[in-house]
């Protein structure tokens, strides 16, 4: 990776679950237990067919909140608070992640198919409160989530971001087709790449990616 490959980057964007913390963590796997959970008790289902619709909907909508939202007119605060009320017990701080962010230049912010309070929480139990000038979540995309280009518009136009001075370091491969299309840089944070032109970059190690940019 050439040194002056982020020479242009003012602005840093990055997801938060297993971007901001590494995916050994399970933490989603926490809160897919709780997702299942109020499917179950939302829609009068069992667990079996609240798994297959959890499922269903993430892979159709982008999440599963969009797709209780549009079938079933469910309120998304009451979902997004109990879903992310779980247990932060398996993160711990990184100094190394925090010094490595602290150093790029410009703004960091948060984008998180998340909420930001749960945002928030993660980013104090890994030690890197203080280093984002912004943080949004779902709440902030009037509860539309990534992939949808509408979700990063409304975002990235509360935000005033310019995208052509801007990337974005993700875990989902697909949520980073909408930033490559409005011209910002993409890193696939993911233990496997996964292919497709609107990736420019593949790391395992978002710490070691940094430190590479930072030097």
């Amino acid at each position: 990776m050439p040194k002056n490959t982020f020479s242009h980057v003012d602005t840093w964007v990055f997801d938060l679950d297993n971007t901001l913390y590494p995916p050994s963590a399970r933490l989603f796997d926490l809160i897919e237990v709780r997702m299942t959970a109020w499917v179950m008790q939302a829609l009068g289902v069992d667990q079996t067919r609240a798994d297959y619709l959890r499922k269903h909907y993430w892979h159709t909508y982008g999440t599963t909140l969009a797709g209780l939202m549009r079938e079933h007119s469910v309120d998304p605060a009451p979902y997004l608070h109990d879903v992310h009320d779980i247990s932060l017990v398996a993160l711990t701080p990184d100094p190394v992640l925090a010094d490595r962010i602290r150093a790029l230049p410009g703004r960091r912010i948060i984008y998180t198919n998340g909420t930001a309070p749960y945002a928030e929480r993660v980013i104090k139990a890994r030690g890197l409160e203080g280093l984002f000038d912004a943080i949004y979540g779902v709440e902030h995309a009037d509860f539309l989530p990534k992939p949808e280009r509408a979700a990063f518009d409304k975002v990235f136009t509360k935000d005033r971001l310019d995208t052509t001075k801007a990337v974005m370091f993700e875990d989902d491969a697909r949520n980073l087709e909408a930033p490559h299309a409005m011209g910002m840089g993409t890193v696939h944070v993911a233990p496997t790449a996964e292919g497709g032109d609107h990736i420019h970059f593949h790391t395992p190690d978002l710490s070691h990616f940094l430190g590479r940019i930072t030097g």
